[in-house]
């Protein structure tokens, strides 16, 4: 940290705004996000296929897709609540967090791709990948989480909206890389097929790279950023220093939440449960609509399940070409740019229904790419602008309930509605696109604040 921004205690009545920082600080606050979001998109673009090739039953798949989210909506608040309260000298308040996660993710991923590589039966393969998952998601929720609290409480309002557009660039340029993987693999001539039950090579080496991207990208803000010191922090958000011990009752935090938490939650829920059912449900969709298949062993399937991961990729590179153009709009155009993104992220989502040509797929998921990238973005730009920095991280943590319950409504609401449609994986993309077009009439709602 720079020494000029050391603050005495004779001058803290009068330093209580917080500075302006480097372009370069702003960015390496959030460069291990580009190797978080790539073990998130590695394991969001494959658990379909990695399931239904364990031999999962297609009406089973949200039983899987229900444990991700579970993880995240308790382990992220208990990480907001204790970083608030932690200072470990030579580390700071949210570092800690995020190199036991990413320790610990890195772990994991070394194990999940290989889960039907021990010799176990279908049911018990299924098992240790769900236990995998479990793992995964609690270490990568751990190791994310204190990305988005930096921003919150080292950025000031005016660098706000381009610091979260800087760590959207960053993650989907993670998501890009690990899209796109299995497909340059396959072409490099590594085995993109495996006896019944098993993992291609293609997936299990795709894990490994993006294991270690994710421990590189991650020490590198660990080693390069330091976060202000409680006393700086106690100054720079206008509270004391004691505060940040005090034990607070989450549900009274929840109860004083300002109005814009909820308003912004309501336009999460149907964004969220919008990409869930792509996550679940995108490559049996493709098969069935481009490959004419449904067989998770077919030669044809596992065709289609990297090129389900080259879409992600494209909707990646979208959102990367986005998340620069929404870096660059003034504070009053906010709310426009973020019902606009989600109109054409539903008009992608309803397309991928209707579109039986792979390469026509590139138009609908660069478009489903603009979406994210507002989600991305602007969520967390007008929260943390309505918050103090008293309790920052433990409603970042609360308010990952808006991304982590939508997903797990969506998976229980899938038992129902997959039969109910004739278990049609291209009806659930279709129904995603209806979720984010009522995203985008619920933005108008919301009614931005600043915490004085």
């Amino acid at each position: 940290m720079l020494q000029e921004q050391v603050v005495t205690s004779s001058e803290k009545r009068y330093q209580k705004e917080l500075p302006a920082l480097p372009l370069t600080t702003i960015w390496l606050i959030s460069f291990g996000f580009l190797g978080v979001q790539m073990a998130f998109s590695l394991q969001s673009a494959n658990m379909g296929r990695i399931f239904q090739t364990l031999g999962a039953d297609p009406h089973n798949l949200g039983l899987f897709f229900i444990l991700p989210p579970l993880a995240g909506l308790i382990v992220q608040p208990l990480v907001g609540y204790f970083s608030d309260r932690t200072w470990i000298p030579g580390l700071g308040r949210r570092i800690p967090y995020l190199l036991v996660g990413a320790v610990v993710a890195v772990i994991v991923m070394c194990l999940l791709p290989n889960s039907g590589s021990f010799g176990f039966t279908a049911v018990t393969a299924m098992t240790f990948g769900a236990i995998a998952i479990l793992f995964m998601d609690v270490s990568s929720n751990m190791a994310m989480q204190p990305f988005k609290m930096m921003v919150g409480d080292m950025v000031n309002k005016e660098q706000k909206g381009f610091a979260y557009s800087i760590q959207s660039f960053l993650s989907n340029s993670g998501a890009v890389l690990a899209s796109i993987f299995p497909f340059a693999l396959t072409l490099l001539g590594v085995s993109n097929s495996a006896p019944k039950g098993v993992i291609p090579q293609s997936v299990v080496i795709s894990f490994y790279a993006g294991a270690g991207v994710l421990i590189i990208c991650s020490l590198v803000t660990v080693l390069k950023v330091k976060e202000y010191t409680p006393d700086e922090f106690a100054v720079y958000h206008g509270i004391t220093k004691e505060s940040t011990k005090e034990k607070v009752n989450i549900f009274k935090l929840l109860g004083s939440a300002p109005k814009v938490f909820w308003t912004v939650t309501l336009v999460q829920l149907f964004c969220w449960m919008g990409f869930q059912y792509l996550w679940t449900y995108g490559t049996g969709a493709i098969a069935l609509n481009v490959w004419n298949t449904s067989d998770p062993s077919s030669a044809a399937y596992q065709d289609a399940g990297n090129w389900f991961g080259i879409l992600t990729a494209v909707q990646s590179i979208g959102a990367v070409l986005w998340s620069l153009a929404l870096s660059r709009i003034p504070n009053n155009s906010r709310k426009f740019y973020y019902s606009i993104s989600l109109l054409l992220g539903g008009i992608g989502f309803g397309s991928v229904f209707f579109v039986h040509n792979q390469w026509a797929l590139v138009i609908s998921f660069t478009l489903i790419g603009i979406a994210w990238a507002a989600m991305m973005t602007f969520p967390f730009t007008i929260l943390t602008n309505a918050l103090k920095g008293k309790n920052m991280g433990t409603y970042l943590g609360l308010f990952n309930g808006s991304i982590c319950l939508p997903q797990i409504i969506a998976s229980c609401l899938s038992f129902v509605l997959f039969p109910l449609i004739g278990s049609s994986m291209p009806f659930m993309i279709l129904l995603s696109g209806v979720f984010l077009v009522v995203g985008a009439l619920a933005v108008p709602i919301i009614r931005e604040t600043y915490a004085k």
